[in-house]
């Protein structure tokens, strides 16, 4: 079974973070799930509206991840906290992305509550997760580029398994090895936040959100909370 760690050094300068590991097994991707598509057309529906409006630099659930990308090196404005650039994309465009079944429903719970969200199957990962500085001789393969290798800074937060970087800044961009797709079997779905208590009745509430897309469409789905002494 697959554990899932926030390293000391990241706990200590990032006290207020917190992750939820939503953990579904026997999961069905495949086709369109009718509740996922109704959550990313509701979004879309209520952006047309004005209901909706994308969060600006100045919203707490983004200026957090802001405060949170500066102190470990990396420019916000130029390398985006991934809600921050799902966001947008929906303010600019009206629409979001539909990646497949399992991704799509995590993108809705990202932009509904403004938390980062990502995932990894379970399958791909080798070891235990841990969230910690990137080290002299990480390597990172990215979504989409499964050629290409990039070497993170030493001390940009990651995500890294045993093998190899999982995340670049964080929660800005996956890798190719442990992609979601519509035939991830086992996947484990993170959502954060940076403000503390606050961020924490959040991330439960996401928790939920995600959970209920996500039972019908797998055999068993289950959720912790990392974090402070969590973990």
């Amino acid at each position: 079974m697959t554990t899932i760690h926030i390293d000391e050094a990241v706990a200590k300068q990032f006290p207020d973070v917190s992750v939820a590991a939503v953990t579904a097994r026997g999961v069905d991707g495949t086709g369109t799930w009718a509740d996922a598509e109704a959550a990313l057309a509701g979004l879309e529906a209520d952006a047309a509206s004005g209901a909706w409006t994308a969060p600006d630099e100045a919203d707490p659930r983004i200026a957090a991840w802001h405060t949170v990308y500066r102190d470990f090196g990396t420019n916000p404005r130029r390398t985006r906290p991934s809600v921050d650039a799902l966001c947008r994309r929906l303010g600019r465009n009206g629409r979001l992305p539909r990646v497949n079944a399992p991704v799509d429903a995590y993108n809705s719970v990202s932009v509904r509550h403004v938390l980062p969200a990502g995932a990894f199957d379970l399958d791909a990962v080798h070891g235990g997760i841990h969230l910690r500085p990137a080290r002299d001789g990480d390597v990172f393969t990215p979504l989409g580029e499964p050629e290409a290798v990039e070497r993170p800074g030493p001390g940009e937060v990651v995500y890294a398994d045993v093998t190899s970087v999982l995340t670049r800044h964080w929660n800005h961009r996956d890798a190719d090895r442990t992609k979601v797709t519509a035939d991830s079997r086992a996947i484990v779905f993170l959502l954060e936040t940076a403000q503390g208590d606050t961020g924490r009745a959040l991330l439960a509430e996401a928790a939920a959100s995600l959970t209920a897309l996500l039972t019908p469409h797998a055999a068993q789905v289950s959720w912790e909370l990392l974090g402070r002494s969590d973990d």
